[in-house]
C-alpha cells in the first residue's frame, strides 16, 4: 500500500521537464506532473490543480473537497499520535 498525500500545484516551474511547485501541508516542494498531463490538460494549465502526490510524483488530479478530507484525516491520525506518544 503506498499513500498520496494532497497538495495544491501553485506554479509551473519547469514546462519542458513537467516540473511544478506544490503545497503539501504548507510546504512547498517540487513535483513531477507528468502523470497528470495530456493534450486535453496540458502543464501550464495545471496551476491551482490539487492532486495526490507520492514520492515526489503528482499520481493523479483530485478534487478539492477530497483534497480537505484526506488532509483531515491525516491530521486526526498525526494528534492520535502525539496523544498515544505522549503516553
Amino acid at each position: 500500500m503506498c499513500l498520496g498525500i494532497p497538495g495544491q500545484i501553485l506554479a509551473v516551474s519547469d514546462v519542458t521537464q513537467k516540473l511544478a511547485i506544490v503545497d503539501v501541508g504548507g510546504v512547498r516542494r517540487q513535483v513531477n506532473i507528468a502523470c497528470i498531463v495530456d493534450d486535453a490538460h496540458p502543464t501550464e494549465s495545471c496551476v491551482g490543480d490539487w492532486v495526490l502526490v507520492h514520492v515526489g510524483f503528482a499520481m493523479n488530479r483530485i478534487d478539492p473537497e477530497e483534497a480537505q478530507i484526506t488532509l483531515d484525516l491525516l491530521a486526526e491520525m498525526a494528534a492520535v499520535q502525539a496523544s498515544i506518544a505522549a503516553g
